[in-house]
């Protein structure tokens, strides 16, 4: 689907809407239309700028001096390869810290000092190309010494302007260039550069591990006197003071934070676990013997639980039943019944004494629990006593202790590293390695014809860009219909095509022509925005050639061909053109001012050969005094008369800025047509002369836009032109 056909048209967007749908033409400020827009209008100058900056920048290339560069690479690795113990000084390296671990190899070799290595190993303060003008100005009083030492700081200045080092994300090899005038020089400076970086690293490293291994001799040295010391004034102290240690310290402590154990400390273990024992073993038998003191013997736990209890009492409960069954059989006095009482008696007489010996015995095994407890409870006093006086004696111990200890343990580490790092040194290699060396370049890499052009062109577009909006946006002149309901907020009747000069009196003879078209929807715009009979409407501008003459002249022609009598009065005293639109060559003697005066009648002032249902009145002599002629009551009294004989009368009035013409005439109309040319009126004129007309009670219908160009406003030709060629072009 086209651009046209996938909006609406113009004509719709303009007309009154019947389906009580508002539209919206509020638009972005920024969009399509608007830059194209002001593409279109600053073209010129978007053009000779960009062609400014190009032409600049291909002289500033032409004349730049060629330059050269020459790469080597150098592969870097975070780890080495560990073969004994001992290579790992440097602190190995996380994953993330990789990136600037090479962020800062690349700035060792872009550092003054590699610069200065480098002018050293190839000789370069003397090297007068490489020096260029500096080598050949020497100041004067110089001693050679001092202008030496100058020339070597003046090379390792352009070395180090020079040098530019590559530093991956993702690999590890570093890309080191040098820029030159002289290819061999570049390529010759950039491999001095990677032998440089090379033996710089080697040489860090065995200077690392000499530093190590001095470094441990001399703590192992002090380390060992200070274990010597430690241990001969332990060893004193506990003779002394008559500490025996009975265990060494504890596996894996190696601060000595547990201190050997002592005879009395050893005896207070033993005596104070046995005296929590016993004192267990008494609180269970008291707790037995109080549970039992209150209770009958038979009703004892211990007793129910005593099998030769158990068994008398089955065996008394067996002689109960004989009695029973005798008693009921023989009698009481029978003498097996007597027996057997007897018997019954020795066995409660064994139940009673047992039952008693078993009650007696937790009385005894708490007693015995309670003699024992209080034995060793004098004996832990004393154990104890001796142990808090040996105390105060090991505290000073065990300080003497722990530091021996600790000193042993760092004495073991301090022999262990030195004996790696020793093993170390002698399988030491370098992290850097070189990958390429540099070659002589065979092309130059500046300038870059292509590279400056594409540069400039961007260049040349924003600076063009810029000074094209900057210049539009002190242009307020109105150049699309968004402008001018946007700004003006009056309603747009319609616009009308720019049409050249030469070409109006063909495109207004031909009744389908885009500009004819154009009229026929602004008439139908004016009929709905002031409908009725006998209307009077008026057309005016804020300054002349604005299209007011052609707009007036061109829609009472369009009423006319609808049938409707129509009366068109040049009502511009200043400058009339009105006649000459009707192919007049000169203007006639007599016209509206001698209507209004009285001195002819209006049937004799009107043009001859007009269409049907059209009148023309047009000026005759210019008046000297316009204004009071507007100004008289007659004009009132002429359009009122005119009003009942015509169904339309169009009155094309002069300009509205600086003149009374205009808003004189508008207090006498139904309605004002205002017209505003496209690209030339001024938003502040504009907004100025339509305030003028408001002031005096005009009503202003809308406004017409003429002469409009599309591309002005941003838009294509196509989007509001083809439907007026509609019927007219190609047949599909």
């Amino acid at each position: 689907m086209s651009e046209a056909n996938s909006r609406e048209s113009w004509v719709d967007q303009y007309l009154p809407r019947t389906d009580g749908a508002a539209i919206d033409r509020t638009g972005n400020l920024i969009s399509l239309e608007t830059i194209r827009g002001l593409a279109f209008r600053q073209r010129n100058l978007l053009i000779g700028v960009i062609l400014a900056v190009l032409v600049l920048s291909l002289v500033a290339t032409l004349m730049t001096k060629p330059v050269y560069q020459a790469s080597a690479t150098v592969q870097v690795d975070s780890s080495q390869a560990n073969i004994v113990e001992g290579q790992d000084l440097e602190p190995a390296m996380r994953g993330g810290e990789f990136s600037r671990y090479m962020s800062t190899q690349g700035a060792v070799i872009m550092s003054k000092r590699m610069a200065y290595q480098v002018v050293d190993t190839l000789k370069l303060a003397d090297n007068d190309e490489l020096l260029g003008d500096a080598a050949t100005t020497r100041p004067a009083n110089l001693s050679d010494e001092k202008w030496k030492a100058r020339r070597r700081e003046i090379a390792a200045a352009i070395l180090k302007g020079g040098v530019s080092v590559v530093v991956p994300d993702d690999i590890r090899i570093l890309t080191i260039s040098f820029k030159s005038e002289n290819p061999r020089l570049a390529a010759s400076i950039a491999n001095a550069y990677v032998d440089n970086f090379v033996l710089e690293d080697t040489r860090r490293g065995i200077e690392i591990s000499t530093y190590a291994q001095n470094y441990l001799t001399t703590q192992i040295r002090e380390i060992g006197n200070k274990l010597q010391n430690a241990e001969m004034a332990a060893n004193a102290y506990a003779k002394a003071n008559g500490i025996i240690a009975t265990t060494a310290p504890a596996a894996g402590d190696t601060n000595g934070a547990s201190p050997p154990a002592t005879i009395t400390v050893a005896t207070l273990g033993t005596v104070s676990g046995t005296y929590t024992e016993t004192r267990n073993r008494r609180i269970a038998a008291e707790q037995r013997w109080r549970n039992a003191q209150g209770l009958a013997a038979s009703q004892l736990p211990e007793v129910q639980a005593n099998n030769a209890i158990q068994a008398l009492v089955a065996e008394r409960s067996k002689v109960a039943a004989q009695i029973s069954e005798l008693r009921q059989r023989y009698g009481e006095n029978y003498p097996q019944v007597s027996e057997a009482r007897a018997t019954l008696t020795s066995l409660d007489s064994q139940i009673t004494r047992l039952s008693t010996d078993v009650k007696n015995s937790i009385r005894d095994q708490y007693q015995l629990a309670l003699r024992q407890e209080e034995a060793l409870s004098g004996e832990l006093k004393k154990v104890s006593g001796d142990t808090l006086d040996e105390q105060d004696r090991r505290v000073r111990y065990n300080l003497l202790d722990r530091e021996a200890a600790a000193l042993r343990t760092q004495l073991a580490a301090l022999l262990d590293r030195y004996n790696q790092v020793a093993a170390a040194a002698n399988i030491q290699q370098g992290a850097i390695t070189k990958v390429d060396d540099a070659s002589v370049p065979g092309a130059p890499i500046s300038p870059n014809l292509t590279k400056n052009l594409l540069a400039a062109m961007v260049v040349g577009i924003g600076l063009a860009v810029a000074l094209a909006v900057l210049r539009d946006s002190l242009d307020d002149r109105l150049r699309s219909v968004d402008d001018v309901e946007r700004k003006l907020g009056t309603p747009l009747l319609g616009f009308t095509p720019n049409v050249e000069s030469m070409d109006v009196e063909a495109q207004v003879a031909d009744p389908f022509s885009a500009l004819m078209e154009s009229y026929s929807s602004l008439r139908t715009s004016l009929d709905f925005a002031q409908s009725g009979d006998n209307r009077v409407l008026m057309v005016t501008s804020s300054q002349p050639s604005e299209g007011k003459t052609l707009t007036a002249t061109v829609l009472a022609r369009k009423y006319a061909e609808l049938g409707h009598k129509t009366l068109l009065i040049d009502a511009d005293l200043r400058k009339p053109t009105v006649s000459a639109m009707f192919g007049a060559t000169k203007r006639p003697t007599q016209g509206f001012v001698e209507v209004l005066l009285g001195d002819i009648d209006l049937q004799s002032a009107l043009i001859k050969g007009t269409i049907d249902n059209l009148s023309v009145l047009p000026v005759g002599s210019i008046p000297h005094n316009p204004v009071e002629i507007l100004s008289s009551p007659r004009l009132a009294e002429f359009i009122q008369k005119c009003r009942g004989d015509y169904a339309l009368i169009m009155i094309d009035s002069a300009p509205v800025m600086g003149l009374a013409d205009a808003p004189l005439v508008s207090r006498l109309v139904d309605g004002v047509v205002f017209i505003v040319e496209a690209n030339r009126s001024n938003f502040g004129q504009t907004k100025t002369a339509l305030r003028r007309l408001r002031s005096v009670g005009a009503n202003v219908l809308g406004v017409v836009l003429t002469k409009y160009r599309s591309a002005e406003a941003g838009l294509s030709y196509d989007y509001h032109y083809n439907y007026y060629s509609y019927g007219h072009g190609k047949k599909d």
